[in-house]
């Protein structure tokens, strides 16, 4: 019984932790579909009558609309993910199933990569891209997206690939399957969760990213969190500001919603022996 009250405990004491890192969200989603005038009032008002006002706004948007920022978010968050990925899974498999030498050296400068200020390496970035004529393109954004995520990518899927046992690798060698056929068959499926998970957090990283964004394009490849930034976010603009989070949240929360199965599964793997 004591057992079970903790246990019972512990659920509790989760679900209190979850709900209160859920009212912010929840308080956005419902900001976003208030009326202008309603959503700033001080005390806030619980009873209003929804509206789609502020999304056609943020949608319209003088005639500028979202859909551009959109796509460009959408452009380098997906490039930049696959690329990783493309680069990632074999950096993993040499690193943990079949080790190089000084294995631990490149861990670890993979790992260093991660220690510069983005602030410190702005302005030798920003000279390299207007030498290659890449400012206010999607392109940089790809391929910054793709160095800031790749250490990360290959740190995760390298402790996923560490908990494939070895037996099964033996007995696709001994069963005569190439280093091609044992990577697709057999290496990838079983790390099909972990690569999962790791693409997850890059689509995040690379959605939610705003100090490249802001420095590297204007207006041709300008990305949703720097459209949500240069709107005013204060006053009457409250209801607009929270549509245009609202608008941004979804397509992450979309597609943790559907990978959830297999996120959950990347996430633990290693937990359980």
């Amino acid at each position: 019984m004591s057992r079970r009250a903790v246990g019972i405990g512990w659920g509790v004491l989760a679900w209190i932790c979850g709900l209160v890192l859920f009212i912010p969200v929840g308080w956005m989603v419902i900001t976003a579909f208030k009326p202008q005038a309603q959503a700033a009032t001080f005390p806030p008002r619980i009873s209003f009558h929804p509206t789609l006002s502020e999304f056609r706004t943020v949608l319209s948007n003088n005639g500028i609309g979202l859909g551009g920022f959109f796509a460009h978010s959408a452009e380098a968050t997906i490039a930049s993910t696959a690329i990783v990925l493309l680069l990632g899974v074999p950096a993993a498999y040499a690193l943990s199933i079949r080790p190089v030498r000084s294995w631990r050296d490149a861990l670890f400068f993979f790992l260093t990569t991660k220690m510069l200020p983005l602030a410190a390496a702005i302005m030798p970035l920003y000279v390299i891209a207007k030498d290659l004529h890449l400012l206010d393109h999607v392109a940089v954004l790809v391929l910054l997206y793709t160095s800031m995520n790749l250490p990360v990518a290959i740190w995760m899927l390298r402790s996923f690939m560490l908990e494939i046992p070895s037996e099964l690798l033996e007995a696709a060698r001994l069963d005569g399957a190439s280093l091609g056929r044992e990577i697709v068959e057999v290496m990838l499926p079983s790390v099909a969760p972990g690569i999962a998970a790791t693409a997850l957090i890059c689509i995040i990283f690379a959605w939610n990213e705003l100090f490249l964004a802001t420095n590297l394009t204007a207006t041709s490849a300008s990305t949703l969190p720097v459209f949500i930034a240069a709107i005013p976010n204060e006053g009457l603009f409250y209801g607009t500001l929270a549509a245009e989070a609202t608008i941004a949240s979804l397509p992450v929360v979309l597609i943790g919603w559907i990978a959830q199965r297999q996120l959950v599964r990347g996430l633990s793997l290693g937990a359980i022996k």
